[in-house]
């Protein structure tokens, strides 16, 4: 049962992600056509700019997924229910303040851009892509960390799927019908708002969870173990925009979106190979099956520097021919800007070479243990991105970035080697000098 939910995880998510690369290069080229690169940019800063509520997650949904292995592997339903109760209860109180957030964003935000954009453009598009962040946050998360926990993500992947989608063929329909930006993202977030109504629906026919439980808030309290693991990864995603639109220009940040577009799909193409593991893997901790999860590991470490080198050398090969291709007819800015790409594309395989260590350390729930390290990464990618933003532009967002990624995972190498797995760190060694070379 176990491999044959990892083999669905991971052919869904495999769908998933070539349904997102397709969606990917579509939607921004359209918008791009129609509306510019000053439009586009605004809508990848306000998307960035909304997704900060999540830092208010505080790695919940981490430390959630670690409790939840054991009592799934035992079946016991009764622990599961009071875990999900006050899960439930967090995220909903989470969505509240995301209101607040949003309505303060809506106002601040426009003052930001105010070169570029009139206010009430700025506040209304701010509203309209916030709606379908709550609904994720009031309706949908800890339902989708259950199935998340119990090896079921394919569920979650085929509704993506088919909202992906929907959403594109009707994006493209009301582009072609000159549809303004706010009418476009307010139908995409009604499209959208239907993943969490789906999931509540399969939650309700697959899992008996009782209802009228008391809440476990002792699982909640371990958040803060999780916590800097969350922000690192957050801003991982985050920082880079956020210190473009306030210290350089919204153009530019279109450039770095239409790069990260290709440079993050490419990394989650890679994450659709171990789209479960985790789920896995806990389920091994869990049963103490030791000699197994080290084959195993092994295993996975292998597939995912092979994969990892294969595709990110091909990229870096194709990646600016195919941006003149790509941005051809777009003269408001130039997106030509190799050195950047290079420097983007190495930070981003860093990133996936550390999937391994990274995957086992939240496996085995060792949050704590290795929040200093989380704690560094941010610190480096803030700071160093704020202060290069100035000499270096685009580059210099992305060189903060390649730092502190190569931190974390120097960290997390030698944090699994000697706490959890006992494996001989030179074996990493050899292995990253070997694809170097090889590739």
């Amino acid at each position: 049962m176990r491999r044959k939910r990892a083999f669905y995880n991971v052919l869904t998510s495999f769908a998933l992600q070539i349904v997102v690369l397709i969606c990917g290069l579509i939607i921004p080229r359209l918008i791009l056509s129609r509306f510019g690169s000053s439009v586009n940019g605004l809508v990848t800063s306000i998307s960035q700019f909304l997704g900060y509520i999540a830092l208010l997650e505080a790695g919940v949904g981490g430390v959630v997924r670690a409790s939840l292995y054991k009592p799934l592997s035992k079946g016991d339903y009764s622990t599961v229910s009071r875990i999900l109760k006050s899960t439930e209860y967090y995220f909903r109180k989470l969505a509240l303040f995301f209101i607040i957030f949003l309505l303060v964003l809506s106002v601040t935000f426009p003052l930001i851009v105010r070169k570029d954009f009139e206010f009430w453009y700025t506040s209304l598009l701010v509203i309209i892509i916030g709606i379908s962040t709550f609904c994720e946050y009031y309706f949908g998360i800890t339902y989708q960390i259950l199935l998340q926990a119990d090896q079921k993500r394919y569920y979650i992947h085929l509704i993506q799927i088919i909202t992906y989608i929907i959403n594109l063929i009707i994006v493209i329909i009301l582009i072609q019908l000159n549809f303004g930006i706010h009418i476009i993202k307010l139908i995409s977030s009604l499209i959208f708002i239907t993943r969490p109504i789906i999931i509540n629906i399969i939650i309700k026919k697959k899992y008996r969870l009782i209802k009228d439980c008391e809440p476990d808030y002792e699982t909640i309290k371990q958040r803060w173990d999780g916590f800097a693991h969350h922000v690192a990864f957050f801003l991982h995603t985050h920082t880079d925009v956020v210190v473009l639109t306030i210290f350089s220009s919204i153009k530019l940040v279109s450039v770095y979106s239409v790069y990260y577009m290709i440079v993050s799909n490419i990394q989650k193409l890679i994450f659709t190979f171990v789209s479960g593991i985790e789920a896995t893997f806990g389920d091994m901790l869990a049963k103490n099956e030791i000699t197994s999860l080290k084959i195993y590991f092994r295993l996975y470490e292998f597939m995912i520097f092979i994969i990892t080198f294969i595709l990110f050398t091909s990229t870096a090969i194709l990646i600016i021919p195919f941006m003149s291709i790509y941005t051809r007819g777009i003269t408001d800015i130039d997106y030509i800007r190799p050195i950047f790409a290079y420097v983007l594309i190495a930070s981003e395989a860093i990133y996936c070479l550390r999937i391994p260590y990274h995957t086992v350390t939240v496996a085995a729930g060792h949050f704590k243990q290795t929040r200093k390290g989380a704690f560094v990464e941010v610190i480096i990618n803030v700071l160093l991105s704020v202060i290069l933003v100035f000499y270096f532009d685009l580059v210099g967002v992305v060189i903060g970035t390649l730092i502190a990624m190569l931190f974390r995972t120097a960290y997390y190498v030698n944090y699994l080697s000697k706490n959890i797995l006992h494996l001989n760190i030179l074996d990493f060694i050899k292995r990253l000098f070997i694809n170097i070379h090889v590739h």
